[in-house]
């Protein structure tokens, strides 16, 4: 597996990126879990990919929340053009997720409003799922949910923290749809909220995705292969 990372210069993000591909290895022993990013840090997935032996088989799992321009052409490039590499798809939406957003939050009045935070992309595809996690995330609250984007898309998270208390909220929570911290969830804390959850890493449920995704991955290309292949004859 290359476990693939936008990268961060946050230290404690780092070291939450890093624990969660330690989480992974620990549940799969013998696979080997490789570091890439597609931003910021090093190694560079490209570099990754290219560097492995040509014998070896390889799954990029995007350690990213949502499609996106990294998901859908910085790693979609990265393994077009090496034979027997992969790419899953990212980690969220998932149910799972927006019961773990849940947890973050905690306990809160029921007549505040939440804003669900997430990095944003002028994909629309990836807007839609991230009204999907904010549909999953009301069914289990009470406060009135609202999606929102630190950028590339809109509503901003200020601009939805600020409509929330013009409808009349009696205080505003920030639901951080993001791994671990960085630029954008530092950003969340000048939104204007009284409230800011924590990101959804460290958490085992993130590294059971991830290998998910990889084994979910395998398995569709075994299925491709397998309905490609020619038939024998007798």
């Amino acid at each position: 597996m290359i476990a693939c990372s936008h990268g961060t210069d946050n230290a404690e993000g780092r070291a939450r990126i890093n624990q969660l591909r330690a989480d992974i290895a620990e549940l799969r022993p013998g696979l080997a879990v490789l570091e890439a990013y597609v931003d910021v840090q090093e190694p560079a997935l490209p570099d990754v990919v290219a560097g492995l032996p040509a014998e070896v088989r390889a799954v990029v799992v995007p350690l990213l929340l949502t499609v996106g321009y990294h998901v859908q052409v910085d790693i979609a490039q990265a393994v077009e053009g090496r034979p027997g590499s992969l790419a899953a798809v990212p980690l969220g939406p998932d149910p799972r997720l927006a019961g773990l957003l849940h947890e973050r939050l905690g306990e809160l009045p029921p007549d505040w409003g939440i804003v669900l935070a997430a990095a944003g992309s002028s994909r629309p595809e990836a807007a839609e799922h991230i009204e999907v996690l904010a549909a999953d995330l009301a069914v289990r609250r009470p406060q009135h949910i609202v999606a929102a984007y630190g950028a590339s898309a809109q509503p901003s998270v200020p601009d939805a923290v600020a409509q929330l208390r013009a409808d009349g909220a009696a205080g505003v929570a920030i639901a951080s749809y993001l791994l671990a911290p960085g630029f954008f969830h530092d950003q969340l804390a000048k939104a204007g909220a009284d409230l800011v959850a924590e990101p959804l890493l460290p958490s085992g449920l993130v590294a059971q995705l991830a290998l998910e995704h990889f084994d979910a991955a395998l398995a569709g290309a075994k299925q491709e292969q397998a309905q490609t292949a020619p038939e024998c004859g007798v």
